[in-house]
């Protein structure tokens, strides 16, 4: 079995030992004296063969109300110390080397293309012209707060003082005191928001992880790109190439979201360009120290006047533009007179400067002083710009055609909700063609159509680098983007905006091909896009309508499909996955996902989602988010130049074959059991969800309904907490059963064997199952769930047991795991901590209901009872 490296092994020990001492002081001794009692007899349940939990549950009912909430968050406190270590140790660096978590390097990739002579001229090529981008999204899924995750990160960084050999004894007791203090700090902290964050706090938050992380991380990736890229090719990278880009959807994302707004939309915008300032003013007081040379060029002397110290001149005038620039951002967010003169507004204005000073050095023989924080905050400037984040924009397609429809409407033209597709492009496009406005002087819409309206006029006083794409769920037809053009026209837009059709449903991902097909046929169309098009898969909605192995080959036939779209009609594809954190919707290591995606579609161009909690497990240190970094571009690269093969015919007509099955098995227990939707809300707590201020987004669409108007997110979140993990299995347990019965598992082997695809979704497959637990799954049953309703309970888990035999008869091995052994031992090393807040969680959901049937719910059940969802996430390393 393998053991942790025992230098993380040491860590989790020194920060559980730090804890412990927190809770001897307070609650006190008593207290600490159950928590390690709890913790004994979770491991002891653990090793029992029958694994029953019964020591455990005899032990936790005994609790009284006021244990409840220190017990909760003890085990909570230790499942985030403990991700913390793991973290630290994914990136730490011992004598020059990674510990046990190896990111393949750029070099090994290079290296690897060459040899299968790939021209060392092409891979420059494919390099330099690169195009990542990620899109941060405020998914309501990071459960920490960020008073919480200030201390986390201060944490890790006292990790990584611990960690050197040559630390004299005092140096290493200041450290340790000050864990000691973060660690007391965290413990006395409550851990749970009592205030749903705004749309403008989510954006806060999106830019502070680039203000503490990225905007390290990306000039060091950038450092290595050129270094391995002249190893390679000798050639680098050239000082304006940009191969990696930032998104942001907070602020801008309105789909189903009533509290973003063009307010909001416009705030943020603002609060970006005040953020970018700030950070460029930093770099730019330490340059003005460094560059106090005085040999420059004729055109740096020109720029810089009458001055001894050119750089300083040129770099003092961006100053003060820069301060100026900050000033009217700040004035704009206050509502206050703002003073726009002299600001720094297109990206030019600053880079220019910059780069004139670059020169200047590399002309004078200056390189090793041009190739210093100048060249990186040049690569910063080309990157991250003025905005700081391109904002994307989302909205349902509803809202455009309730618009177009309004104008229509009072114009006299008739009723646009009756006319057919072929009505609504041709009016469409006849008023892309022409110049006269359509908006009557004197309208006045509905208040829906003129918040639609007035997005529009936000977006239209933007530069086109503050822009990233107008996305547009539900969309289904090519009305859908020309309407968008037509409102975007209709508010003073000059610059196309990408107009981005997000196709996400099973209907929708069928019908993606033939709509986009239908849009390129127009021709004003393809003339707007300059031959370029990105389209927005969803995976959370198509996993939730369809279930996890029907959406995985739905989504891949058509990337496939829009894919010979694109190529018949000349247009460069760019796919934008909306993936979560989770496998249930889309989520799962990214190398593996990018190079299982179809042959063709990954042309050098690759757009992402970066979700909730997977934006700091991701991105949340600089040292691991350089690691992310590498390992998506190292993933676009390969899968770009040396692409997985086709799949066989006989192997498509297999997931033909499976998915027909799974989707049938799936429906009919989501969909067509009467009993489930109410078995879903007493078995898990999906009810209680809502007490968690996650995010400013609603957990459903609408106020009532059932499964299908709850958000993907929530639905995925109430299953993990109770560790039955539904939505990534149901289906798959028939079609792998179907296929032994019939002898299909040679087949099923061959793929997994030649088809990385299918090699990956069995991966996930068994690392969602490895999550799940058939004990604890039952407990939350028979404690909360009416006897009338446990027989589909007992269905369930029996299904899910099958669903584990049949991945682990397919791979032929005697337990789950065995090739992710790391992985495995520290979902073994988290169980006496997670087990007991699973327990925890199961009864105080039982007096949390019984109380609200009372009238009122006692402040410290409802306190524990948020705090062991939060524990739980913490311990499963994700929520939704």
């Amino acid at each position: 079995m393998t053991e942790l490296h025992p230098h993380l092994r040491e860590n989790v020990r020194l920060l559980g030992e730090l804890l412990g001492e927190s809770i001897r002081q307070y609650p006190g001794q008593e207290c600490f004296d159950l928590i390690e009692e709890v913790r004994a007899a979770a491991k002891a349940d653990r090793r029992q063969e029958s694994g029953s939990g019964q020591r455990l549950v005899n032990l936790l009912s005994k609790i009284s109300d006021d244990q409840l909430l220190p017990v909760t968050r003890a085990f909570s406190q230790f499942l985030n110390l403990a991700n913390l270590a793991e973290q630290y140790h994914g990136i730490r660096r011992k004598q020059g080397h990674h510990a046990d978590v190896m990111v393949e390097s750029l070099s090994d990739v290079f290296e690897r293309l060459l040899a299968k002579d790939i021209p060392p001229d092409e891979l420059h090529r494919r390099v330099t012209e690169l195009d990542i981008e990620f899109v941060l999204t405020a998914h309501p899924t990071e459960v920490t707060r960020r008073t919480l995750i200030l201390k986390y990160d201060e944490i890790s960084n006292c990790l990584g003082q611990l960690d050197h050999d040559d630390l004299l004894p005092v140096e290493r007791d200041e450290i340790v005191a000050r864990l000691r203090q973060l660690i007391a700090e965290a413990w006395h902290t409550d851990e749970i928001r009592y205030q749903r964050p705004t749309a403008v706090d989510e954006a806060k938050w999106g830019f502070a992880v680039i203000e503490n992380s990225l905007w390290q991380a990306l000039p060091r990736f950038l450092r290595g790109l050129d270094r391995s890229l002249v190893e390679a090719t000798g050639k680098g990278l050239p000082i304006d190439a940009v191969p990696l880009r930032f998104a942001s959807w907070m602020g801008g994302d309105r789909d189903g979201n009533p509290n973003v707004t063009h307010e909001v939309t416009r705030e943020v915008l603002w609060l970006g360009r005040w953020m970018a300032a700030d950070l460029y003013l930093r770099d730019i007081q330490t340059l003005r120290a460094e560059l106090s040379m005085w040999e420059a060029s004729d055109a740096l002397w020109a720029e810089a006047g009458d001055s001894r110290e050119p750089y300083r001149s040129v770099l003092g005038q961006l100053r003060e533009r820069l301060l100026k620039t900050r000033d009217w951002a700040e004035a704009c967010i206050n509502g206050e007179p703002a003073n726009s003169n002299g600001i720094l507004f297109e990206n030019d204005d600053l880079i220019r400067p910059l780069q004139l000073c670059y020169d200047s050095l590399i002309e004078c023989g200056l390189d090793g002083i041009a190739d210093g924080l100048l060249l990186d905050t040049l690569r910063r400037a080309h990157t991250f710009g003025l905005p700081l984040v391109r904002l994307d924009i989302r909205q349902e397609a509803s809202r455009h055609a309730e618009a177009i429809g309004e104008i229509v409407g009072e114009l006299g033209l008739g009723d646009y909700s009756a006319w057919d597709e072929k009505r609504r492009q041709e009016f469409l496009v006849s008023e892309l063609r022409g110049r006269r406005p359509l908006i009557p002087r004197n309208f006045s819409p509905s208040a829906n159509v003129r918040e639609v309206l007035d997005t529009c006029t936000v977006i239209a006083g933007q530069t086109p680098e503050s822009l990233g794409s107008y996305v547009i769920s539900m969309a289904s037809q090519p009305s859908d983007v020309l309407s968008v053009i037509v409102l975007l026209r209709e508010a003073g837009m000059t610059n196309p905006m990408r107009v981005v059709p997000l196709f996400e449903t099973l209907d929708d991902l069928r019908g993606a091909p033939d709509t986009m097909s239908a849009l390129f046929q127009v021709d004003w169309y393809r003339d707007y896009s300059g031959g370029r098009q990105e389209v927005m898969i969803g995976y959370s909605d198509s996993a939730k309508d369809a279930g996890q192995l029907m959406a995985a080959w739905a989504q891949y036939q058509a990337q496939e499909q829009i894919t010979a779209v694109a190529n018949q009609y000349g247009v460069h594809l760019t796919l934008f996955h909306g993936r979560g954190g989770t496998v249930g919707r889309g989520g799962g290591p990214a190398n593996r996902a990018i190079l299982s995606q179809p042959p063709g579609s990954v042309n050098g161009s690759f757009r992402i989602t970066e979700q909730g909690e997977m934006i700091r497990f991701k991105f949340g240190l600089p040292r691991l988010a350089e690691q992310s970094l590498t390992l998506y571009a190292t993933a676009v690269i390969e899968a770009t130049m040396a692409p997985p093969p086709e799949p066989q015919h006989e192997w498509r007509e297999m997931m033909d074959w499976l998915t027909e099955r799974s989707l049938k098995a799936y429906r009919h227990v989501v969909r067509e059991d009467p009993d489930f939707v109410t078995y879903f809300r007493q078995a898990t707590p999906e009810q209680a969800l809502g007490k968690l201020a996650l995010g400013s987004r609603p957990a459903r669409r609408k106020a009532s309904g059932g499964v299908e108007s709850l958000r993907a997110i929530p639905w995925i979140f109430a299953w993990t907490q109770m560790r039955m993990m539904l939505p990534s299995w149901l289906g798959s347990d028939v079609a792998l059963k179907a296929a032994a019965e019939a002898g299909h598992v040679p087949l099923l082997r061959e793929m997994m064997a030649r088809w990385p695809f299918f090699k990956t979704y069995v991966d996930m497959l068994e690392m969602v199952l490895a999550k799940s637990d058939l004990r604890i799954a039952n407990y939350y049953e028979k404690t909360l769930v009416e006897p009338d309703l446990q027989r589909l309970g007992e269905d369930l888990r029996q299904r899910l047991a099958g669903c584990i035999q049949q991945v682990k008869d397919l791979k032929q091995q005697d337990e789950l795991l065995l090739d992710e052994p790391v992985f495995a031992h520290s979902l073994r090393v988290r169980n006496p901590y997670t087990d007991p807040l699973h327990y925890l969680q199961a009864e105080l959901l039982r007096r949390d209901r019984e109380s609200e049937g009372r009238g009122e719910v006692p402040e410290l059940v409802e306190r524990a009872l948020k705090v062991s969802m939060a524990g739980i996430a913490a311990g499963m390393r994700n929520t939704g």
